[in-house]
């Protein structure tokens, strides 16, 4: 006998049960029926339910294949990389044949592209609209902002995706300009459209918005690097909290950005200061027509000694 999952013998041993109690139940219908439907068929009610159940239920697998597919990709993409992940350790992982998985996916390039927009390219249209609806402070969207990333990206398997880019890349031309465009494009897209939003407010400073950035997602690519590198193999791992990182880092960056109205001492400094630059400038004019310091040949070396 051909080898069953568990589910299926079950199923086959309460068909087989259910065949006998019925059909013994049965009267003979020959007699009353003329339909051929009935008299044709070989297979007993309870049997023609249990196909039934089976066929939906594997319909309800096949619409679920893609899904599997694509999580047993990234496991391993993540696992062990992007160029040591086989399709058929994929295809063994989500339960399917090599065969079944290439009727989805092309090639493991097509695959790779398929997880990364299952797990980072799809959130885009949602932060945006999120950003779009923000009513509170820029500072405060900043800092939810990189809160989301943590909670959606970072601390999953997905932000090993990150790591395979910068590690691997170099050798898949193809996939390095579609991550650019399908993830680094849109990402910094989103991050200067926050600062923007802080400078029109009168929140934040005037900046170099290309490269300030690269100084929010900074501190999310090392700690992509640093999880998925040695992170997980540190002896006091508890000592670096992820989430704490990430918060120091806002709240630094947000120190160089936010403008603040100066302190009353500030003001008294910059009083001074201008005061003395003023009295400086003053003497100097003063003593110009009737000196020639500035020239003299000892003015700056003192007199000789006698």
């Amino acid at each position: 006998m051909n080898k069953m999952a568990p589910s299926s013998r079950r199923i086959y041993v309460h068909c087989y049960i259910f065949n006998s109690i019925w059909a013994q139940s049965q009267p003979n219908t020959s007699s009353y029926t003329n339909n051929q439907l009935v008299i044709n068929s070989t297979t007993p009610l309870p049997c023609l339910i249990a196909n039934t159940f089976n066929s939906a239920k594997r319909a309800r697998r096949k619409d679920a294949r893609p899904g599997e597919l694509l999580e047993a990709a990234l496991a391993l993409f993540v696992e062990k990389g992007f160029t040591a992940t086989r399709a058929e350790e994929v295809a063994q992982r989500a339960g399917v044949s090599k065969g079944t998985l290439f009727l989805y996916f092309a090639s493991k390039e097509e695959l790779f592209k398929a997880v990364v927009r299952e797990n980072i390219s799809k959130h885009y249209p949602e932060w945006h609209a999120a950003l779009e609806a923000y009513e509170g402070s820029t500072a405060d969207m900043l800092r939810q902002c990189v809160s989301e990333w943590w909670t959606r990206v970072g601390s999953t398997q997905a932000s090993g995706i990150s790591k395979i880019m910068m590690t691997e890349g170099y050798n898949f031309p193809d996939l390095v300009s579609f991550y650019q465009r399908e993830v680094i494009e849109p990402g910094n897209a989103m991050i200067r459209r926050i600062l923007q939003r802080g400078v029109d407010s009168g929140e934040f400073g005037p900046i170099d918005m290309k490269y300030s950035a690269y100084l929010v997602l900074s501190p999310m690519l090392f700690l992509v690097m640093w999880k998925h590198s040695f992170g997980s193999k540190m002896p006091n791992p508890t000592d670096f909290v992820p989430a704490d990182f990430l918060a120091a880092q806002v709240e630094t960056l947000l120190q160089g950005l936010t403008v603040r109205p100066p302190s009353p001492q500030t003001h008294q400094a910059r009083a001074a200061s201008a005061a003395s630059t003023a009295i400086v400038a003053k003497v100097a004019t003063s003593a110009a027509p009737n000196s020639n310091f500035a020239s003299h040949p000892t003015a700056l070396k003192g007199h000789p000694r006698s």
